[in-house]
C-alpha cells in the first residue's frame, strides 16, 4: 500500500463516490458533477497534503512541528474544496466536503506524527 498512484486512485474513487452519494437527492447531473469535482480534487490533495507537510515539518521545532503542518495543510484543503464546489454549483457543499476533510485530517495528523517519531523528534525536542 505504499504506492502513490494507488493511493491517488483510491482517493479519487472513494471521495468521488461519497460526493455522488451526498448529492443523490439532486439528480444525476448534480451527482456526477460533484463526483467529478471531488474526485479530481481528492487526487490532487492526496499528493499535495503529504508534500506540504514534509516541506513544513523540518522547518518547525518541537510541538509546532506536530501541529502547524497538518493544520495548515487541512485549512488549505478546506479552502480549495469549498471554493471548487461552490464554483461548480454543488448543491450539498457541506455534506460533500465533510467526509473528505475528516479523512484528510486523520490521515495527515497520523502521517506527520509517525514521521516525527521516525525522525527521532519528540514533543519537547
Amino acid at each position: 500500500m505504499a504506492s502513490t498512484p494507488l493511493h491517488v486512485a483510491v482517493g479519487v474513487a472513494a471521495m468521488g463516490g461519497w460526493a455522488a452519494f451526498a448529492n443523490a437527492a439532486h439528480g444525476p447531473r448534480a451527482m456526477l458533477l460533484a463526483a467529478l469535482v471531488q474526485g479530481a480534487i481528492s487526487g490532487l490533495l492526496t499528493l499535495g497534503l503529504k508534500r506540504s507537510v514534509d516541506w513544513m515539518r523540518p522547518r518547525l521545532r518541537r510541538l509546532l512541528g506536530y501541529w502547524v503542518p497538518p493544520l495548515a495543510a487541512i485549512c488549505g484543503s478546506a479552502l480549495l474544496l469549498v471554493t471548487a464546489h461552490l464554483a461548480a454549483g454543488t448543491p450539498e457543499v457541506g455534506h460533500t466536503v465533510a467526509v473528505p476533510l475528516a479523512v484528510s485530517l486523520c490521515y495527515i495528523f497520523a502521517y506527520n506524527i509517525l514521521r516525527q517519531h521516525r525522525a527521532g523528534r519528540t514533543w519537547n525536542g
